[in-house]
């Protein structure tokens, strides 16, 4: 009977294979975010939601399997933006709504933001800082399937010191403001710092973002100067570094820059008045740059209208806003690895490729400038693995473009195709 039962297990399981249906996906150019050459002529073969295989050519589907034209298309692996902030986009308003927007208003933005992100062609996000657990939510219910968006990494909320770039409670009227404290990622000592960072660990964050310098936005003065210690910085690295958390670090100032640097953070964010003994610590370090341009072009721009910031917070745009694409070039020449960020929550969601445009124009070759969003990403977010190329194993991440990147890099800004995970949702 056991033989019988065998034999009949074994036949069901290879009537189950026979009958499984593949994807196949005919490319007219394919970059795969591996090869520094485009490859002409390509089919992609898709098993649920990874690739099985890249075949040379356009292969003939079998009768079951569904066929998806690309063949007039550049294809690319979904890209990924390190640096995003889901829940918000800068307004007039954002400072009032600070005190009159609840976590919900800010959830049902982010779903929205979300779903943008997800139509520009990009398949993966880094959100780095909010608050009140909104994109971590936002993170489970994409993955369950409740909303659409891209696949998210979440920081949670935000590392800074007491009164520092990130203390949500800065410049608010007495009586609104308070130590928030270590739960809400406010330190001021080594033993909040660790405190900190458990507390992300326990709201279920995905990584650590820290403030190691003012900032443009924040309320403040200054948006340069090291607002945590290089002890305070190492302590969080090494507590993060047990909980398998890496770091992400805000830093505008040189000394602050490399004293996250020194700390072992895994990437610095913004890094406007970088000097070339940070860079050469960048090498040395491995350390990745996300250098977010379109932010600093932003809200330099934002600065010429006297009413749109804070009185503070105008001059701070107008000098650090439009010196981040030239710092962003010499880092590049420098030898700095580079990660694709744009910060998008500042500028407006959906329209995060407009980044490539300047990194191209900074000196960054368009090949290198797609890697720097699909295999280079992946590789600092630590997902290589499953991420950032088209090669067989990895999940079927996948859009396509009319026209060659390669040749105008502005074509990003116009995805025709998204593919998240094997399931289409944008089409031709």
């Amino acid at each position: 009977m056991r033989k019988l039962i065998l034999v009949l297990s074994l036949f069901y399981i290879s009537c189950f294979f026979a009958l499984s249906s593949a994807t196949v996906i005919h490319a007219g150019l394919l970059i795969n975010g591996e090869s520094s050459f485009p490859s002409p002529e390509m089919s992609i073969v898709i098993e649920g939601s990874k690739i099985e295989a890249i075949e040379t050519g356009f292969i003939t589907p079998d009768s079951e399997d569904e066929f998806i034209d690309l063949s007039g298309y550049t294809v690319l692996p979904g890209l990924i933006d390190m640096h995003v902030h889901l829940g918000s986009e800068y307004s007039k308003n954002s400072y009032q709504e600070r005190i009159t927007l609840n976590a919900g208003d800010y959830a049902i933005r982010a779903v929205a933001n979300a779903q943008k992100t997800l139509m520009a062609g990009f398949t993966t996000v880094r959100n780095l800082g909010g608050s009140d657990g909104v994109t971590i939510s936002l993170r489970n219910a994409i993955t369950k399937g409740i909303v659409t968006g891209p696949r998210i990494f979440s920081s949670g909320t935000t590392i800074a010191s007491s009164g520092g770039h990130g203390d949500s409670t800065n410049s608010l009227n007495k009586s609104l403001t308070s130590d928030p404290g270590a739960a809400k990622g406010i330190i001021n000592n080594l033993d909040d710092a660790s405190k900190a960072v458990r507390y992300r660990y326990k709201e279920g964050s995905d990584l650590i973002k820290i403030t190691a310098t003012g900032g443009v936005l924040s309320n403040a003065k200054n948006s340069q100067n090291p607002q945590l210690t290089e002890q305070e910085i190492t302590q969080i690295v090494n507590i993060a570094d047990d909980y398998g958390f890496k770091v992400a670090a805000h830093a505008h100032g040189a000394e602050g820059i490399k004293r996250a640097v020194r700390a072992g953070v895994h990437s610095i964010e913004h890094g406007t008045l970088m000097d070339a003994e940070g860079m050469r610590l960048m090498r040395e370090k491995g350390t990745y740059y996300v250098p977010t341009i379109i932010a600093g072009l932003w809200v330099a721009e934002k600065a010429k209208d006297p009413d749109f910031f804070p009185e503070l917070v105008r001059p701070k745009a107008a000098e650090i806003g439009p010196q981040i694409k030239v710092t962003f070039g010499k880092a590049y020449q420098a030898g700095v690895k580079i990660a694709f960020g744009t910060d998008t929550g500042v500028s407006a969601h959906g329209k995060n490729a407009t980044e490539f445009k300047h990194m191209v124009e900074a000196g960054m070759t368009p090949m290198k400038a797609i890697q720097s969003a699909t295999v280079e990403a992946s590789k600092l977010l630590g997902e290589y693995r499953s991420l950032g190329s088209l090669v067989g194993g990895k999940s079927a991440d996948i859009i396509a473009v009319s026209g060659n990147p390669l040749e105008d890099i502005s074509i990003l800004e116009e995805v025709d195709f998204v593919m998240k995970a094997g399931k289409v949702y944008k089409s031709p």
